[in-house]
């Protein structure tokens, strides 16, 4: 948080927490994905969180990266522009988040704009991306460029069907949980029986 002013107590712990959570090693990975999914004209980016912070802040990487995943006639952004503006630049990061959502990443793995362009959270920046990148090299579409080793496939749909016959065989058959215990009784156990005090 390059432009915020000083926190004490319970802000700069939280503050901290949240720093803790930022990964240059992470950092780096994403910045040669993005690099090989683009191409090299989007430039590399000073190396620390604030510098990760800057070459992603305006949203044009983004919208970028975001667009690369589609063919052409498909782009989910359909403008992509640096802009000078604030507003512009935080509408593009919106664009992206939005897009970002649609192509399939999940709600909670997506940052607010303000993590970005604030400075609040490049943990969570960081968290989007690579849940992107694993997305992109799970639906193995000829979209994904770069080291596929980076990321981790998803589990895909695994549909069985079931004929009614084989349903009905399946309502027979009794499940450990329910108590299959090979015979085994209560009755040499000393449940509910009074203690006897030898005295």
């Amino acid at each position: 948080m390059a432009n915020a002013g000083p926190s004490y107590g319970l802000s700069r712990d939280v503050r901290n927490r949240i720093e803790k959570k930022y990964e240059p090693e992470l950092e780096e990975k994403l910045v040669e994905w993005i690099i090989a999914q683009l191409d090299n004209t989007v430039g590399r980016p000073e190396q620390g969180r604030y510098g990760f912070q800057a070459w992603l802040k305006d949203g044009t990487i983004l919208g970028k990266l975001i667009n690369s995943l589609y063919s052409d006639e498909s782009k989910p952004i359909k403008k992509v522009e640096n802009s000078q503006k604030a507003f512009k630049q935080m509408e593009l990061v919106s664009q992206f988040l939005k897009a970002a959502e649609t192509y399939g990443i999940n709600k909670t793995d997506i940052f607010q704009t303000v993590d970005l362009w604030e400075g609040k959270d490049l943990a969570a920046v960081q968290r989007t991306i690579l849940a992107l990148g694993n997305l992109a090299v799970t639906k193995s579409d000829g979209h994904f460029h770069g080291d596929p080793s980076c990321f981790v496939k998803k589990a895909q749909e695994n549909k069985r069907e079931f004929t009614a016959d084989q349903l009905s065989q399946g309502k027979n058959i009794i499940g450990l949980q329910m108590g299959s215990n090979q015979g085994a009784s209560q009755s040499g156990m000393s449940y509910g029986k009074p203690r006897q005090i030898i005295g």
